[in-house]
């Protein structure tokens, strides 16, 4: 269980000098419970007193769905707008003309002290709209200027592969981790992943520090778990965190609930979370 602190890193808002702790939560693989790590991690930030931004970059907008309703989705995306906006997908702007801005799609409070900035289907065609723009991988940093200070950690849920959201992703993070369903497919493009993500780092001259790879959904059927483990913790030593997350019901039903895991009562999957978001926080030094 989550021990709920009083206070903020910062002490109040916007008064951390060195910036976010920007986590991305990414793997080329679909199926691996990356939205699940990336919603309950941030509201085990905000429970810890972190203050806490969700940002979803899949066009699946599973993460978003994970937080709020169909209907409430679709009325803020009208009114307000979505991240699609702020990479320049949707060019839809207020009465007096102007573009969208970050406070404009802010949904705050979807979870406590955790704000979200929720995805639209328009990204599954980002590649194709924007394949000419200049700076595009860096669209999502510029986006977020002006707000960003205002959390203590921002966690980011993209989509599965290294497209335009994800470098957006990247280039604004401090730091990435890798959900990995211990199953063979899942586990085979981790090397490729890290690889990319170093050049991605160095094309941008943005350190992106890779906080480690965590065991997701297991206890799904397959034939070579136990191996598919072993080979994972014994390539990458202590990169791989300690805590398992197991497949649970608790975890797709929150979800449906609009709620996180913490908002359930199955305490051993509040448990794992807790744990995993107690190894994550210490991984990127919040802890």
């Amino acid at each position: 269980m989550p021990k709920i602190l009083k206070k903020s890193l910062k002490g109040k808002k916007g008064s951390n000098e060195k910036g976010p702790v920007i986590v991305s939560c990414v793997n080329l693989k679909g199926g691996v419970g990356k939205t699940a790590i990336a919603v309950n991690f941030a509201a085990f930030c905000g429970l810890q007193g972190f203050k806490t931004l969700l940002v979803d970059l899949d066009p699946q907008t599973n993460a978003t769905f994970s937080c709020i309703s169909v209907e409430t989705w679709t009325e803020h995306a009208a009114k307000h707008g979505t991240v699609a906006n702020l990479l320049g997908v949707r060019q839809h702007t207020t009465a007096e003309g102007k573009a969208k801005t970050a406070q404009d799609v802010l949904l705050e409070g979807v979870f406590s002290s955790v704000d979200l900035i929720p995805s639209h289907l328009d990204l599954f065609t980002i590649d194709l709209d924007m394949g000419s723009e200049v700076a595009r991988e860096t669209r999502l940093r510029r986006a977020l200027k002006d707000i960003v200070s205002d959390y203590d950690i921002v966690v980011c849920d993209c989509p599965p592969n290294l497209t335009i959201p994800t470098q957006n992703a990247l280039a604004l993070s401090t730091h990435y981790v890798v959900p990995v369903s211990p199953d063979f497919l899942s586990s085979l493009g981790i090397a490729l992943l890290i690889g990319r993500v170093e050049k991605l780092s160095d094309a941008l001259e943005t350190p992106i520090k890779h906080a480690g790879i965590v065991m997701s959904r297991v206890g799904r059927p397959s034939y070579f778990r136990e191996q598919t483990i072993q080979t994972l913790r014994s390539e990458f030593g202590d990169k791989v965190f300690s805590t398992e997350i197991k497949e649970r019901s608790a975890v797709s039903e929150a979800a449906a609930k609009n709620v996180s895991v913490f908002g359930m009562h199955d305490d051993t999957a509040k448990r794992e979370f807790s744990d995993f978001g107690e190894e994550l926080l210490k991984a990127v030094g919040l802890k």
